[in-house]
């Protein structure tokens, strides 16, 4: 199974030529995560994600259905955290303004770690323009879900599932 970098954006020129895949990488596809700097100026990178699957919402701050969404998927972080399951709750934000959107992530109170590399997350994770969009990655680093829209309560806590492996 092929590995394909996620954020292509944060390699050189030549090296995202050479790693750029025909488009989006697809379900059951592998995925290597070389890397997001987070609001709080921590990077998060592969060695981070070693045998934790990931839940990666990529919003807007001025997406009404995001505001939602991410409240619930903030509730999800807060229970992965509180029980320290294997699971990696992480939102993207499309708005390129870092002040804003932490602004925004303290105004909604939102507990998940949050970068603003959506547009090179999107890029290699899924090629739609909807908001939110969920994707699920496994354990192994294999691309298990792409959930367009926002998600009911229940829907979003079935994603626990993915701890599990």
């Amino acid at each position: 199974m092929p590995v394909v970098p996620v954020l292509a954006g944060l390699q050189p020129a030549a090296a995202r030529a050479a790693a750029s895949p025909p488009g989006p990488v697809a379900i059951g596809q592998r995925v290597d995560w070389p890397g997001v700097t987070l609001l709080d100026g921590r990077r998060l990178v592969a060695a981070d994600l070693r045998d934790r699957a990931v839940v990666l919402v990529l919003f807007s701050i001025d997406c009404p259905y995001c505001h939602r969404h991410n409240r619930r998927i903030d509730r999800l972080a807060r229970e992965v955290r509180a029980r320290s399951l294997p699971l990696t709750v992480l939102a993207a934000a499309y708005d390129r303004d870092a002040t804003a959107v932490a602004a925004h992530v303290a105004r909604e109170e939102l507990a998940l770690p949050v970068t603003i590399e959506a547009q090179a997350l999107r890029q290699w994770l899924n090629a739609r323009r909807v908001m939110p969009m969920t994707c699920v990655i496994d354990r192994e680093s294999v691309l298990r879900e792409l959930i367009p829209g926002e998600m009911a309560d229940a829907d979003v806590q079935g994603l626990l599932r993915w701890a599990r492996g």
